[in-house]
């Protein structure tokens, strides 16, 4: 680690004094402080700071790095209170750190390989950040814990499972206190697993309420009446085919009616000829639920996709603001999710305000305001054969945090382009595969992401007028993966993006005025905070996430355990110089056993297996630059059929990530291995795949 602190900056010791408050959300709110993952109440990932603001920016420097070992993909947004940063890494861990000097306090690992080890292969490791509130520190784990540790010296202090052992749910959200509570959601609408959020009490761990999101069995009975109100939205035997909606990532709390605001997911199968064959709308997919805070109970709710059947969800940030619309000021909230529209809609009824694209959108003409429901273009459920349409299901903006600005009334949204392609799966139409551990992601539909349009596969900051619903300004990058936004009243805008540069830009027109080399990619976002009087801007760097489906596009040269994984932070007139780090590197150097005889029948079942179990974190067609895990072209492990199916079947990699696959026959592990020496041939220019392999195709997000 190197740093140069500012010399008025003088080393903070912890404080307790927030901790302990008694405000609403468990820490005293103040301007200085980050308390949460989107900033200040509202989460609108907006500061008041504007020590650092067009006039002084330039200046602006490093003050310290710190150098995070074991870390691949970094998209929490940090927690800081009183001088400490608080964040997690891709595999739950949890870390706490001064702020003002980088000096690591302590690091609590939840060993989350020790714990369902074969739900490792269901999602590629990330997590979002942590909640701070009464003197603890919450985090979720991809295993389906929620842990309190203490804030003070990183001990464990509660846990609890909020996911059955047969799941295929994973936590990778953050969650979020409020009052005497804490909330968490998950994930598993790509398997079809049946969504839900639940509150805990802070100081025990005890529930105390679990809102469903989707209906279960009518013959089981209903736990609220918003389930029965749901289920009369849905047809055939749901409850055996899947659902989804999983509330993965936006869950805000609302001081001024104590309410919560959860952004639930995509279907789960994807067609609704097999998940809804007599037709429905399928509440609360692709929704705003609002719910009482104290009790869990339903309030009101808004649906972005009746009936979804595309992967499209409504999990991308909330934000919460005041803005005077039609000569009336309103209480509202905002949202812009992967389907391309941006919504304004009014948080104390629910009613929807306004509602326009954002970009590329072709799947609906527009949203009818009196009804609230999209105008579809014909063919889109591709009941009628393929059809290609905008956005693909990383949306023109998914999970990374897009953040408003009161001062300029403009919201800033991470935006990118991309189209997908889809069709009917007829074999799975015709006979639908259970959901298991071994083939989780059975979908219904066969997607694939295309390149048809110049700006396919490029990113945007976009400022956006959620008033006027018009685009102010935008600024364009070469590629579609890039980082979270940060505003402040120092009319100032921040963002990284995935070639590694960290920008300024004015919030008023888009100008940049100032940018830093991460020498890295950047996916998370930024946030800004004051110790002592000095304000600072502090940034996780660890390129990855949802590369895996999208290598094709996604991929910038940032190798697995390449480049070190950071925490950056600036101020003023710091001057601290990152340590060397390898450059990017798209070179790929294949291995192979030249005696080895391809099996084309099995490259093409491996192929299958492949898609399934490991992609998400390899890269479709093994292809893994930019991905969250190693290259399988390059493994002399997979040259080995033994050494191969050693390694699969063992947990011995648990520990860095690497599932367990002792659930497949040697004859499957065998088709696996042939798919992957087949990708190295290719790589090497000694072959192709089989014509007969699948399309490939995979959730985003």
């Amino acid at each position: 680690m190197k740093m140069n602190v500012p010399t008025a900056a003088l080393l903070v010791t912890f404080s307790t004094s927030l901790l302990h408050s008694a405000d609403s959300v468990g820490i005293e709110l103040r301007d200085q402080n980050w308390p949460g993952v989107g900033g200040q109440p509202g989460e609108q990932h907006y500061s008041a700071l504007d020590q650092i603001n067009p006039r002084t920016v330039a200046k602006l420097g490093l003050a310290w790095s710190l150098d995070l070992d074991g870390e691949h993909t970094l998209e929490a947004t940090p927690v800081e209170i009183d001088g400490t940063l608080y964040f997690s890494g891709q595999n739950s861990a949890v870390y706490a750190v001064n702020a003002v000097t980088g000096k690591l306090l302590w690091k609590f690992d939840p060993e989350r390989y020790k714990y369902r080890p074969g739900h490792l292969r269901l999602l590629f490791p990330v997590n979002r950040g942590v909640a701070v509130a009464d003197g603890k520190v919450f985090v979720g784990t991809l295993d389906g814990r929620l842990i309190a540790i203490d804030a003070h010296d990183g001990r464990a202090i509660w846990s609890v499972q909020t996911v059955s052992d047969d799941s295929l749910q994973t936590i990778t959200g953050a969650p979020r206190v409020f009052k005497d509570k804490v909330v968490i959601g998950n994930t598993g609408g790509d398997a079809g697993a049946r969504a839900y959020v639940t509150a805990y009490y802070l100081a025990t761990g005890k529930q105390a309420w679990r809102f469903y999101l989707v209906p279960g069995n009518p013959a089981d009975g209903f736990e609220q009446p918003a389930m029965k109100m749901a289920a009369a939205t849905w047809s055939g035997e749901w409850w055996k085919r899947g659902t989804g909606g999983a509330a993965w990532d936006s869950i805000v709390y609302d001081r001024d009616l104590d309410r919560l605001y959860i952004g639930t997911g995509n279907s789960g199968p994807y067609n609704p000829r097999v998940r809804n064959p007599g037709g429905g709308d399928n509440l609360f997919l692709t929704s705003i639920v609002a719910v009482d805070a104290d009790t869990g109970q339903y309030i009101w709710h808004y649906q972005m996709n009746p009936n979804e059947a595309w992967d499209f969800k409504a999990t991308a940030n909330i934000i919460l603001a005041e803005m005077k619309i039609g000569g009336t000021r309103r209480k509202v909230l905002a949202q812009s999710p992967t389907n391309g529209f941006f919504y304004v809609i009014d948080r104390e009824t629910g009613k929807l305000i306004s509602a326009e694209k954002t970009g590329k959108v072709t799947w609906a003409d527009h949203i009818d305001l009196k009804t609230g429901r999209p105008i579809e273009a014909k063919n889109i459920r591709y009941e009628n054969g393929p059809v290609t349409f905008w956005p693909s299901p990383y949306g023109t903006h998914n999970w990374q945090p897009m953040s408003y600005s009161p001062a300029t009334g403009l919201a800033y949204i991470p935006a990118m382009q991309l189209g997908g392609r889809w069709e009917n799966d007829k074999a799975f139409e015709k006979s639908p595969p259970p959901h298991t551990l071994k083939s989780p992601y059975v979908t219904g539909a066969i997607l694939q992401f295309v390149k048809a349009d110049r700006n396919d596969g490029t990113g945007s900051l976009i400022a956006w007028n959620p008033v006027t619903q018009t685009m102010r300004w935008r600024v364009r990058y070469p590629h579609m993966w890039n980082g979270g936004t940060l505003a402040t009243s120092g009319n100032l805008v921040f963002q990284g993006d995935g070639e590694g540069r960290f920008h300024s830009y004015d919030a008023r027109d888009g100008k940049e005025l100032w940018s830093f080399d991460a020498k890295l990619g950047i996916i998370a976002a930024p946030i800004t905070f004051s110790v002592s009087g000095i304000q600072y801007v502090s940034l996780l760097v660890g390129y990855g996430g949802a590369t895996g489906f999208g290598s094709d596009f996604a991929s910038k040269g940032w190798k697995y355990n390449r480049q070190p994984r950071r925490l950056l932070t600036f101020a003023l007139n710091a001057k601290a110089e990152l340590p060397v780090t390898p450059p990017r590197d798209n070179s790929v150097a294949p291995v192979d056993d030249p005696k080895l005889a391809l099996d084309e029948e099995a490259v093409v079942r491996g192929a299958k297996l492949y898609g399934n179990g490991c992609a998400m974190c390899h890269g479709l067609r093994a292809s893994s630059i930019g991905v969250p895990a190693p290259d399988l072209r390059e493994a002399s492990t997979a040259v080995d059929l033994n050494s191969f199916s050693e390694l699969l079947r063992t947990n011995a990699l648990a520990i860095n990530g690497m599932p367990k696959y002792d659930d497949y026959s040697p004859e499957e592990i065998r088709d696996l291995y042939m798919y992957i020496r087949a990708a190295a041939r290719v790589a090497l220019g000694k072959g192709s795949f089989p014509s007969a392999m699948p399309v490939s195709g995979a959730p985003g997000g």
